[in-house]
Protein backbone atom coordinates (compact mmCIF):
# COMPACT_ATOMS: atom_id res chain seq x y z
CA UNK A 1 0.00 0.00 0.00
CA UNK A 2 1.57 3.19 -0.79
CA UNK A 3 2.10 5.83 1.65
CA UNK A 4 -0.82 8.33 0.42
CA UNK A 5 -3.76 4.91 0.08
CA UNK A 6 -2.85 4.46 4.48
CA UNK A 7 -5.47 4.41 6.32
CA UNK A 8 -3.79 6.68 8.82
CA UNK A 9 -3.38 9.61 6.68
CA UNK A 10 -6.84 9.69 5.27
CA UNK A 11 -9.74 11.81 7.07
CA UNK A 12 -11.85 9.64 9.44
CA UNK A 13 -14.99 9.19 6.83
CA UNK A 14 -15.87 11.31 3.24
CA UNK A 15 -16.79 14.22 3.63
CA UNK A 16 -19.76 14.28 2.13
CA UNK A 17 -22.20 11.59 2.45
CA UNK A 18 -25.03 10.58 4.89
CA UNK A 19 -23.95 11.57 9.13
CA UNK A 20 -21.86 9.30 10.30
CA UNK A 21 -23.05 6.82 12.66
CA UNK A 22 -19.78 4.91 13.95
CA UNK A 23 -16.49 6.26 14.00
CA UNK A 24 -13.38 4.00 12.92
CA UNK A 25 -12.69 2.80 16.62
CA UNK A 26 -16.14 1.29 17.02
CA UNK A 27 -15.57 -0.50 13.72
CA UNK A 28 -12.57 -2.28 15.57
CA UNK A 29 -13.86 -2.50 18.52
CA UNK A 30 -16.67 -4.50 17.04
CA UNK A 31 -13.75 -6.62 14.62
CA UNK A 32 -12.06 -7.11 18.06
CA UNK A 33 -15.00 -8.60 19.91
CA UNK A 34 -15.76 -10.92 16.69
CA UNK A 35 -11.83 -11.97 16.76
CA UNK A 36 -11.62 -12.36 20.61
CA UNK A 37 -14.69 -14.72 20.24
CA UNK A 38 -14.45 -16.53 16.78
CA UNK A 39 -10.40 -16.21 16.03
CA UNK A 40 -9.46 -13.40 13.09
CA UNK A 41 -11.48 -15.50 10.24
CA UNK A 42 -14.98 -14.80 11.97
CA UNK A 43 -14.09 -10.96 11.10
CA UNK A 44 -15.87 -10.02 7.42
CA UNK A 45 -17.27 -6.65 6.43
CA UNK A 46 -20.69 -8.23 6.90
CA UNK A 47 -20.16 -9.73 10.30
CA UNK A 48 -18.71 -6.36 11.57
CA UNK A 49 -22.07 -4.30 10.06
CA UNK A 50 -24.17 -7.07 11.73
CA UNK A 51 -22.32 -6.29 14.97
CA UNK A 52 -22.85 -2.65 14.66
CA UNK A 53 -26.76 -3.09 13.42
CA UNK A 54 -25.86 -1.82 10.38
CA UNK A 55 -25.80 -2.98 6.63
CA UNK A 56 -21.88 -3.61 5.41
CA UNK A 57 -22.02 -0.51 2.80
CA UNK A 58 -21.84 1.75 5.15
CA UNK A 59 -18.75 0.25 6.87
CA UNK A 60 -17.18 1.59 3.16
CA UNK A 61 -17.49 5.49 4.34
CA UNK A 62 -14.54 4.95 6.99
CA UNK A 63 -12.89 2.00 5.24
CA UNK A 64 -11.63 1.01 1.97
CA UNK A 65 -10.78 -2.79 2.71
CA UNK A 66 -11.24 -5.72 5.19
CA UNK A 67 -6.76 -5.23 5.34
CA UNK A 68 -7.76 -1.55 7.03
CA UNK A 69 -10.15 -3.01 9.43
CA UNK A 70 -7.43 -5.40 10.36
CA UNK A 71 -5.23 -2.84 10.57
CA UNK A 72 -7.67 -0.80 12.86
CA UNK A 73 -8.18 -3.60 15.02
CA UNK A 74 -4.46 -4.22 15.17
CA UNK A 75 -3.37 -0.94 16.37
CA UNK A 76 -6.35 -0.69 19.16
CA UNK A 77 -5.36 -4.02 20.28
CA UNK A 78 -1.81 -3.03 20.48
CA UNK A 79 -2.97 0.39 22.38
CA UNK A 80 -3.82 -1.66 25.59
CA UNK A 81 -0.15 -2.28 25.78
CA UNK A 82 0.85 -0.59 28.53
CA UNK A 83 4.45 0.84 28.05
CA UNK A 84 6.13 0.66 31.33
CA UNK A 85 7.93 3.62 32.90
CA UNK A 86 11.48 3.87 31.78
CA UNK A 87 13.88 3.19 34.56
CA UNK A 88 17.29 3.75 32.89
CA UNK A 89 18.20 0.24 32.75
CA UNK A 90 17.33 -0.48 28.89
CA UNK A 91 17.44 -4.57 29.43
CA UNK A 92 14.99 -4.45 32.25
CA UNK A 93 13.20 -1.56 30.28
CA UNK A 94 12.66 -3.87 26.92
CA UNK A 95 12.25 -7.00 29.54
CA UNK A 96 8.89 -5.08 31.04
CA UNK A 97 7.60 -4.07 27.19
CA UNK A 98 8.05 -7.72 26.22
CA UNK A 99 6.06 -8.87 29.01
CA UNK A 100 3.42 -6.19 28.33
CA UNK A 101 3.00 -7.28 24.65
CA UNK A 102 3.12 -10.78 25.58
CA UNK A 103 0.15 -10.24 27.97
CA UNK A 104 -1.45 -8.51 25.00
CA UNK A 105 -1.18 -11.14 22.58
CA UNK A 106 -2.49 -13.40 24.90
CA UNK A 107 -5.63 -11.50 25.66
CA UNK A 108 -5.69 -11.74 22.01
CA UNK A 109 -4.52 -14.27 20.05
CA UNK A 110 -5.56 -13.40 16.72
CA UNK A 111 -2.35 -10.88 16.59
CA UNK A 112 -0.50 -13.28 15.80
CA UNK A 113 -2.14 -14.27 12.33
CA UNK A 114 -2.94 -10.59 12.38
CA UNK A 115 0.61 -9.47 11.99
CA UNK A 116 2.49 -12.82 10.85
CA UNK A 117 3.99 -10.98 7.83
CA UNK A 118 3.36 -7.44 8.94
CA UNK A 119 2.78 -5.21 11.80
CA UNK A 120 0.53 -2.26 10.51
CA UNK A 121 2.30 1.07 11.54
CA UNK A 122 -0.12 2.70 13.21
CA UNK A 123 -0.36 5.36 16.20
CA UNK A 124 0.13 2.51 18.72
CA UNK A 125 2.27 0.71 16.72
CA UNK A 126 4.45 4.06 16.67
CA UNK A 127 4.37 4.88 20.28
CA UNK A 128 5.46 1.54 21.17
CA UNK A 129 8.74 1.70 18.95
CA UNK A 130 9.23 5.04 19.76
CA UNK A 131 9.19 3.97 23.65
CA UNK A 132 11.56 1.05 22.54
CA UNK A 133 14.12 3.46 21.12
CA UNK A 134 14.02 5.59 23.97
CA UNK A 135 14.92 2.81 26.46
CA UNK A 136 18.21 2.25 23.95
CA UNK A 137 18.86 5.55 23.29
CA UNK A 138 22.27 5.40 25.44
CA UNK A 139 23.12 2.13 24.53
CA UNK A 140 26.78 2.58 22.12
CA UNK A 141 25.45 0.55 19.03
CA UNK A 142 24.56 1.85 15.80
CA UNK A 143 21.05 2.96 15.34
CA UNK A 144 20.15 -0.20 12.35
CA UNK A 145 21.51 -2.52 15.08
CA UNK A 146 18.76 -1.03 17.70
CA UNK A 147 16.07 -1.34 15.23
CA UNK A 148 16.99 -4.57 13.92
CA UNK A 149 16.98 -5.69 17.44
CA UNK A 150 13.47 -4.34 18.16
CA UNK A 151 12.02 -6.36 14.93
CA UNK A 152 13.69 -9.67 16.85
CA UNK A 153 12.14 -8.69 20.49
CA UNK A 154 8.49 -8.52 18.66
CA UNK A 155 9.45 -11.62 16.88
CA UNK A 156 10.87 -13.48 19.68
CA UNK A 157 7.59 -13.04 21.76
CA UNK A 158 5.51 -13.52 19.00
CA UNK A 159 6.78 -16.96 18.68
CA UNK A 160 6.98 -17.61 22.24
CA UNK A 161 3.38 -16.56 22.49
CA UNK A 162 2.23 -18.50 19.60
CA UNK A 163 3.83 -21.78 21.36
CA UNK A 164 1.67 -21.09 24.89
CA UNK A 165 -1.71 -20.43 22.91
CA UNK A 166 -0.92 -23.79 20.95
CA UNK A 167 -0.34 -25.73 24.16
CA UNK A 168 -3.08 -23.89 25.70
CA UNK A 169 -5.48 -25.37 22.96
CA UNK A 170 -4.28 -28.74 23.22
CA UNK A 171 -5.07 -28.93 26.98
CA UNK A 172 -1.22 -28.31 28.30
CA UNK A 173 1.10 -25.83 29.86
CA UNK A 174 4.40 -25.34 28.35
CA UNK A 175 5.81 -27.31 31.11
CA UNK A 176 4.07 -30.24 29.94
CA UNK A 177 4.75 -29.68 26.86
CA UNK A 178 8.61 -29.70 27.77
CA UNK A 179 8.43 -32.47 29.78
CA UNK A 180 6.87 -34.31 26.28
CA UNK A 181 9.26 -33.59 24.19
CA UNK A 182 12.11 -34.06 26.32
CA UNK A 183 10.95 -37.89 27.16
CA UNK A 184 10.70 -38.09 23.18
CA UNK A 185 14.23 -36.90 22.38
CA UNK A 186 15.41 -38.59 25.50
CA UNK A 187 13.72 -42.36 24.13
CA UNK A 188 15.83 -41.31 20.74
CA UNK A 189 18.86 -40.15 22.46
CA UNK A 190 19.45 -43.45 24.13
CA UNK A 191 19.51 -45.33 20.77
CA UNK A 192 23.44 -43.89 21.04
CA UNK A 193 22.81 -42.56 17.37
CA UNK A 194 22.85 -39.10 18.48
CA UNK A 195 25.56 -38.85 20.73
CA UNK A 196 25.33 -35.00 20.95
CA UNK A 197 21.76 -35.07 21.51
CA UNK A 198 22.41 -37.58 24.17
CA UNK A 199 24.85 -35.03 25.88
CA UNK A 200 22.65 -32.23 25.89
CA UNK A 201 19.74 -34.09 27.90
CA UNK A 202 22.23 -35.80 30.05
CA UNK A 203 22.77 -31.35 31.17
CA UNK A 204 19.37 -30.81 32.09
CA UNK A 205 17.25 -30.55 34.36
CA UNK A 206 14.79 -32.70 35.23
CA UNK A 207 12.49 -30.56 36.58
CA UNK A 208 10.26 -28.11 33.75
CA UNK A 209 11.10 -24.30 33.74
CA UNK A 210 7.92 -21.69 34.74
CA UNK A 211 6.76 -20.26 31.91
CA UNK A 212 7.47 -16.83 33.29
CA UNK A 213 11.26 -17.75 33.63
CA UNK A 214 11.42 -19.25 30.47
CA UNK A 215 10.05 -16.31 28.77
CA UNK A 216 12.75 -13.82 30.66
CA UNK A 217 16.11 -15.67 30.23
CA UNK A 218 15.37 -16.06 26.22
CA UNK A 219 14.29 -12.61 25.51
CA UNK A 220 17.06 -11.62 27.90
CA UNK A 221 19.34 -13.64 26.09
CA UNK A 222 18.61 -12.63 22.75
CA UNK A 223 18.68 -9.07 23.72
CA UNK A 224 21.98 -8.82 25.21
CA UNK A 225 23.39 -11.00 21.86
CA UNK A 226 22.12 -8.42 20.06
CA UNK A 227 22.76 -4.97 21.95
CA UNK A 228 25.40 -5.17 24.38
CA UNK A 229 28.48 -3.14 23.33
Amino acid sequence: MAAADSIWLRPERASRGPAPGYDRDALAAAGIALADAQGLAAVTMRAVADALGAGPASLYRYIATREELVELMVDRAHAGIRLPERTGDWLADLLALARETRRVTLDHPWLLDATATRTPLGPSTVAYLEHALAAVAEVDVPTRDKLEAIAVLSAVVAALARTEVAQARGGRTIPEWQQAQAAYLTHVAAAGEHPYLAAAFADQSAEPEPVEQLFTRIVTGVLTGLLRP
